[in-house]
């Protein structure tokens, strides 16, 4: 069938276009590069086209509120409305585990619209609820950094390989709308500052992690439920310990 990726040339994208190509499907990367523009419409009718499935991958360039909450917003008049032109009979969107308990940082109130713009499409769908991605600890700890410092929270974390999301997300595409959401997460749950401290360690960083339970997660303050999800997600098979040994030798 044939299947659209919107933002399909980001870290996800690629590597969930590149499992759906490898089953055999025709896949359009769709980006604004390629022509294909859900904020203003551009290239929309086009690239979809005779797609049964479409998996908006995209995401609001800034973390502003404002900003973010302006990106979802017409994304999702624009490709919703393109998918009904199109007859589009599955839309896949990923979104992150905790979202609704993150409603204190501007970001994740505008993802919780785009959630709710969704479920009120009308059209089949599935929300997949991702943890943070082992690609973005290195950013975390740079976020978390105060002089050779890196003040990180307590609060419980279970990362996962961005691998192992383009699985999930490939096959949440091939199978049947849930019309509701499905969570997936890495193999193994720790305090954040632990994860924090063996990424470091792996990677020869001299900063120091300090552990502070009221360091702040960006703008947010975690516990041991915010960012972890519920029982019986779908939890990747790549573990942090394996996934540091790569990064770490590319870096090499």
């Amino acid at each position: 069938m044939k299947i659209v990726v919107i933002g399909g040339t980001g870290l996800i994208g690629s590597k969930t276009v590149e499992r759906l190509r490898k089953k055999g499907h025709e896949v359009l990367a769709a980006s604004p590069n390629s022509g294909v523009n859900t904020v203003t419409g551009e290239g929309l009718a086009e690239a979809l086209a005779g797609a049964q499935v479409v998996i908006d991958l995209a995401n609001s360039p800034s973390f502003e509120e404002k900003a973010a909450m302006d990106f979802f917003e017409a994304a999702g008049r624009n490709l919703f409305a393109a998918e009904k032109t199109a007859g589009v009979r599955h839309h896949v969107a990923l979104s992150v585990v905790g979202t609704d308990r993150m409603q204190t940082m501007g970001y994740f109130r505008a993802k919780l619209r785009q959630e709710e713009h969704i479920r009120k499409s009308g059209i089949p769908y599935t929300i997949v609820h991702a943890t943070q991605f082992f690609e973005f600890v290195a950013a975390i700890a740079q976020s978390a950094t105060e002089g050779a410092n890196v003040r990180v929270p307590t609060g419980a974390f279970q990362p996962i390989a961005a691998d192992n999301v383009a699985d999930a997300m490939a096959d949440a595409a091939l199978a049947e709308p849930v019309n509701g959401m499905i969570e997936i997460a890495g193999p193994e749950r720790a305090p954040m500052n632990e994860f924090i401290a063996r990424y470091l360690k792996a990677t020869n960083d001299p900063r120091t992690v300090v552990a502070d339970p009221r360091a702040r997660y960006f703008e947010v303050e975690i516990d041991d439920r915010t960012l972890v999800p519920d029982d019986g997600a779908r939890l990747g098979v790549i573990r942090f310990g394996d996934w540091l040994q790569s990064a770490a030798a590319q870096k090499k």
